[in-house]
């Protein structure tokens, strides 16, 4: 059960699930393929992902090309973080465009991005544990990524000095990217 939320770039749908909570805690229901099915989300899922991070630390901007593309249901389990989806489909009315928002144990919102998005995230709390679904297996051949502080998208980062790997130091900026 989700109530879902239409954002501006076309196929990008925030999720906010029905949380049942008393004195014990909580339940949820995360994933219900049924249900994404009627909300236009006909996709099978093929791999789980689960990352940790500390505070700083940002992933991304990454995303798979050709028939490796993948959309992802993105969701933090713990802690807080500002995860990020840049429209990269050529010819799309918003290409180079991105969206923002904060995923959070708290709030227990998830982000479908479509295929034919680039995906990253900041870790806002001390740390931060994200969990998401992949419609196609982890390719390294077909590996891609923009630099996090490409001046053309101008994604707003809570910080502008990150915590990065050396492989997301790399990452060109998209106009010079030729390959989606």
């Amino acid at each position: 059960m989700f109530e879902v939320k239409q954002m501006h770039m076309k196929g990008l749908m925030l999720l906010i699930p029905k949380v049942f909570g008393d004195e014990r805690g909580f339940f949820m229901e995360t994933f219900k393929r049924s249900e994404l099915k009627a909300l236009g989300v006909d996709r099978e899922f093929l791999q789980d992902n689960h990352s940790r991070s500390v505070k700083g630390v940002l992933r991304g901007l990454h995303y798979q090309v050709g028939e490796h593309a993948q959309a992802k249901l993105v969701r933090c389990i713990n802690g807080l973080i500002f995860d990020v989806a840049v429209d990269i489909r050529p010819g799309s009315e918003t290409f180079g465009q991105w969206y923002g928002i904060i995923l959070s144990e708290e709030n227990h919102y998830q982000l479908f991005i479509p295929e034919g998005f680039a995906h990253g995230y900041y870790t806002i709390s001390e740390t931060a544990e994200v969990i998401y679904k992949t419609t196609r297996e982890y390719a390294p051949n077909a590996d891609r990524g923009i630099i996090w502080n490409d001046p053309d998208i101008g994604i707003y980062w809570p910080s502008f000095n990150p915590v990065l790997s050396e492989k997301d130091t790399k990452h060109p900026i998209l106009r010079e990217i030729k390959e989606f």
